[in-house]
């Protein structure tokens, strides 16, 4: 059994086996020994540490995971032996590599992409894909200006983008990882050693006169250039974006502040558009707690979208703090559950429908042609339109009463065997339960009249405020002996379906036209000569004077007669004869 010793290794933490701590502690102490008189040697320890930390850490599948001897060997194969180096100043000598050295800088390294920061202009994106791709950064700078003009601009978000994702190589292992070369101990060295030594030169050789003419003449090379410029317009950009998050949010924010307002005050003074919510209110809470959890839910984002603006365009801006953040989120939850209870209380109101019918007998002349119609209220207040609406409005009847007004009214026509017309009224409506959603419907207010001759529906429909919208609505059938002669006037389309289904014989097309009832079915008398009898009729039938056959239809009553046939309509009494056929109407006097 092995004693296990817990280490701290670049800030990580690892198990790690104690035969195998004690081979690493060798391993370390002799990596130090090597860098004594180096120059740089406390930062190249410490990326070494970095580098054997990640090494470990990508061999370690689980916390509790013991690091053994294999694994530190496997590591030090890659980092390499001290030994094997020549640590000093001969290493970066032109003189030819020992075979040791040559064999552990052997061990491959994969690219990984980074942001060179070291050699940048913005950001180092450019020159981190140059690394990555194993080309210049220049033609990769050339190829992002290209790309950016023209694609309009788009690939500056790419940019961003790039700039957003992709880290930056900091330590020397990252920029070893970043050019491709192997992260051990001999190029971790040279790479500090490099950094140190171009410092050193740059300070020496640095040509005073020369940059202070640059300087005093202000010229800069062609790709500074154009790194200052893209530098201006990504923070002109940038700018432009805080700018339009303060417009948006302070105009959101102010018409939610208004409407809270409105909302909370509706105590104190109720303008008309607030009957609405009102009327939709079937939970009984008041609006003002409603209206503060919206405030909440879209409030909220929109205040951090003002200060993400603000942000943006004043960079030193005091932070408001985790305290009022967390508040703030706090808040913000609260209000979705909140308003996920009152929504899931208002639907159960319309969670389930019912209804109540009534039937009206319609005495008609089996002479008369029917005129069916559709009217608006004798109110002037309410003649808002002749075509079905799925919605409500509020509205004042004729004693200034507050009332849910609604053009949700549906007609369907069937024939039936009797000889007196039946006007179904079924009146429907919602609710959390059978009873409630009757009693609304119940509270529907439908009327409509009749003179033997014209059938007048009511195009709308109302009912009490107090009883608030449940999706109230009327459906007409209105059943018609066969053969009988109507007329669907022109305002009665968007009340008819548009297409006939459940028994239904007309559709929203047959409005404004003669039509006649048959079994299953109608016949347009005054549709196009072509279209006029293309029907097949199979039944004969003779009742009270009225006979229908496949040559027509026939009526007699005393002395005066209608004909319906191929050849045209014909009536005669004992004075007057008409003839209907296609060469014109003719009228003689007996």
């Amino acid at each position: 059994m092995n004693k296990t010793v817990n280490i701290n290794l670049a800030g990580i933490f690892f198990h790690i086996d104690e035969d195998a701590y004690l081979k690493l502690q060798r391993y370390l102490e002799a990596i130090k020994r090597s860098f004594t008189d180096s120059q740089g040697r406390a930062e190249i320890i410490s990326d070494i540490e970095a580098r054997i930390a990640e090494l470990f850490s990508e061999r370690v599948k689980h916390d509790k995971q013991v690091i053994g001897t294999k694994e530190v060997e496997e590591v030090i194969g890659i980092m390499g032996q001290p030994e094997d180096y020549l640590v000093d100043d001969e290493i970066f000598e032109d003189e030819p590599m020992s075979s040791s050295y040559s064999k552990s800088t052997r061990s491959s390294s994969t690219k990984k992409l980074f942001r060179d920061r070291d050699n940048s202009y913005i950001a180092g994106v450019s020159s981190g894909l140059g690394h990555y791709l194993g080309i210049d950064a220049i033609w990769v700078r050339l190829l992002w200006i290209l790309l950016t003009i023209g694609s309009g601009g788009t690939f500056i978000f790419i940019y961003i983008l790039f700039w957003i994702l992709v880290p930056e190589a900091v330590t020397t292992a990252e920029k070893l990882t970043m050019t491709g070369e192997p992260v051990n101990i001999s190029n971790i060295e040279k790479k500090i050693r490099d950094g140190i030594d171009n410092v050193s030169e740059t300070v020496k050789n640095v040509d005073y006169e020369k940059y202070g003419q640059r300087v005093k003449s202000g010229s800069k090379n062609f790709f500074d250039t154009i790194g200052d410029v893209l530098l201006f317009l990504l923070k002109l950009f940038a700018k432009f974006i805080g700018v339009i998050l303060i417009i948006i949010g302070v105009s959101l924010l102010f018409g939610l502040i208004v409407s809270l307002l409105s909302f909370g005050s509706s105590t104190y003074f109720h303008p008309w558009w607030l009957d609405y919510p009102d009327a939709l209110n079937t939970t009984g809470l008041p609006l003002w707690l409603g209206s503060v959890l919206l405030f909440f839910l879209f409030g909220i984002p929109l205040f951090f979208i003002l200060y993400l603006g603000l942000r943006i365009l004043i960079t030193n801006l005091k932070s408001i703090g985790r305290v009022a953040k967390f508040t703030l989120l706090g808040l913000w939850l609260l209000s979705i559950v909140g308003l996920v209870v009152i929504s899931i209380k208002e639907a159960s109101h319309f969670a389930l429908e019912n209804s109540v019918s009534q039937t009206e007998k319609l005495t008609i002349n089996p002479l008369d042609t029917l005129q069916i119609k559709m009217v608006a209220s004798d109110y002037d207040k309410y003649k808002y339109g002749m075509h079905r609406s799925n919605g409500f409005e509020v509205k004042y009847n004729t004693e200034d009463e507050k009332v849910i007004f609604s053009r949700n009214v549906r007609l369907t026509i069937k024939s039936t065997q009797d000889s007196v017309a039946n006007l179904i009224i079924m009146k429907e409506a919602k609710g959390s339960d059978f009873i409630e959603a009757r009693n609304t419907a119940e509270n529907i207010d439908y009327n409509y009249s009749f003179n033997g001759k014209t059938l007048s529906l009511n195009n709308y429909l109302h009912t009490d405020f107090e009883n608030k919208f449940l999706d109230q609505n009327v459906n007409l059938v209105l059943q018609l002996p066969v053969g009988t002669v109507f007329k669907l006037d022109q305002n009665t389309a968007s009340f008819l379906d548009h297409r006939s289904y459940e028994g239904g014989l007309v559709s929203f097309s047959d409005a404004s036209h003669l039509l006649m009832v048959m079994e299953d079915e109608v016949i347009c008398i005054d549709c196009d000569v072509e279209d006029e009898f293309d029907v097949n009729i199979n039944i004969q039938k003779e009742e009270n004077g009225l006979i229908i056959n496949s040559q027509g239809i026939k009526i007699k009553d005393n002395g005066d007669s209608l004909e319906i046939n191929s050849d045209g309509i014909k009536g005669s009494s004992d004075d007057v004869k008409m003839d209907i056929t296609e060469d014109g109407i003719h009228i003689t006097n007996e």
